[in-house]
């Protein structure tokens, strides 16, 4: 079952990732714990033969080959954090890709229900029967790409058993031989079926069939999407390159990051501890980004993170079936609404009454402040309006005409020395 967490992450608090930290199904730590152990294991060998069997001369030797190996664990000879970075990536998309792929009926069934007509029980058997071809494709396909699908049916005799088939529908279906996945044969059925109903009346025009056929293209695509997912792979070569990768750059860490005599002064050797924290720590990212990849690179396993495929078949018969079927013409009495005043309010709780307090957002820009020039309006080929100044009453107009009459005749005599007789 997938693992979800949103409820615990919907509020930003302190420390609000811890408690995920603590989880163990969907964790990094089922996923990764075998061959960490492993790991230490290996490590915790190569440090007790050092210490304890290996000679003086054997020792000198070991560190020799400790200190090569760990030219390579300290540089970027072996680019691990790209090559993983860009695989994880690719197969992150490609994850999403195959979810929003999945053929879901929800468009199909409402196109089904309001086209193809009939209160009677020949209307009622046609939309369940076009709707039961829709959900058959999908389970054909989920069939050839999903374990836990296959271990649900994993004959057509159980298909036929859960109802999405019948025993004559079987029979002409194993009669049509073909070398290829036949995923696409209850979709054909459902054309053919379409095609009959608009000849018997139950399609009003040809404008509700083409509607039809689209959305049955649309949902056929899903399907065939999800079949070329499932046998166009990530180049294997690159699986390979970012396995070997990790597993060799941790290959070289078991005997480059051994913590070697202090007593011999080798470069960065000068603490002599039995536990390498940071190696540890280093093994876990990369080991654990590289588990995240291989998770996510295929969901339609068994994993704690996979699609849950079978409830999403038990989730589109069910819908599909109630949308043409049982909710077919079957609505409640039209009446007035509750709010018959042009402008009302709905109603808060308690603990929500502080959002109606909260401003309306109108726009970024609808507070703005503008200023005087802003507000002027200005026309194209009109000559601008020579400004005019209101004259100055009283002593200060005064002063300020007494001051402009002295500065014109400054400029009349072109005298700077006068400039001093100018009052402050």
């Amino acid at each position: 079952m997938t693992v979800s967490y949103s409820l615990e992450v919907a509020n930003v608090r302190f420390g609000g990732f811890s408690k995920l930290l603590f989880r163990w199904k969907g964790s990094i730590y089922k996923l990764l714990y075998k061959e960490l152990l492993v790991f230490c294991g290996v490590y915790l060998f190569f440090s007790i033969v050092y210490r304890f069997i290996l000679t003086s001369r054997q020792q000198d030797q070991f560190e020799c080959i400790a200190l090569y190996c760990d030219q390579f664990t300290n540089s970027n000879f072996i680019p691990v954090t790209f090559v993983l970075g860009f695989y994880v990536t690719l197969a992150f998309n490609r994850w999403w890709g195959q979810y929003t792929s999945f053929p879901l009926p929800d468009n199909l069934m409402m196109v089904v229900s309001g086209n193809v007509h009939g209160a009677d029980e020949r209307g009622r058997l046609l939309r369940r029967t076009l709707m039961r071809y829709a959900n058959l494709s999908s389970v054909l396909i989920l069939r050839s790409i999903s374990t836990r699908v296959r271990k649900r049916f994993p004959t057509l005799e159980h298909v036929v058993e859960a109802g999405f088939m019948t025993a004559p529908e079987l029979k002409k279906f194993e009669s049509l031989e073909s070398d290829f996945n036949k995923y696409w044969i209850p979709l054909t059925w459902f054309s053919n079926l379409a095609s009959r109903a608009r000849k018997e009346g139950r399609v009003k025009d040809d404008i509700a069939l083409r509607l039809l056929m689209d959305e049955l293209n649309n949902y056929r695509g899903k399907c065939s999407l999800l079949f070329h997912y499932d046998w166009i792979s990530i180049p294997l070569v690159y699986t390979q390159v970012v396995t070997i990768a990790v597993y060799s750059f941790f290959g070289f860490c078991l005997i480059g990051r051994q913590f070697l005599n202090p007593d011999k002064g080798y470069k960065d050797h000068k603490i002599d501890l039995y536990v390498p924290v940071f190696t540890l720590l280093q093994y876990f990212f990369y080991a654990g980004w590289l588990k995240v990849g291989e998770l996510i690179i295929n969901p339609f396993g068994e994993d704690d993170d996979d699609f849950e495929t079978n409830n999403l078949i038990d989730r589109n018969i069910q819908v599909s079936m109630l949308a043409v079927d049982d909710m077919y013409q079957n609505l409640a009495p039209v009446e007035k609404d509750k709010w018959e005043e042009r402008l009302f309010s709905i109603p808060y709780t308690l603990s929500t009454a502080a959002d109606a307090l909260t401003p309306v957002f109108k726009g970024s820009t609808f507070d703005m402040r503008m200023s005087a020039e802003d507000l002027e309006l200005h026309q194209p080929g009109v000559a601008p309006v020579k400004s005019q100044y209101l004259t100055l009453k009283g002593s200060l107009g005064d002063g300020v005409d007494g001051l402009l009459q002295k500065g014109k005749r400054l400029l009349q005599s072109r005298s700077l020395p006068s400039l001093v007789d100018i009052p402050s």
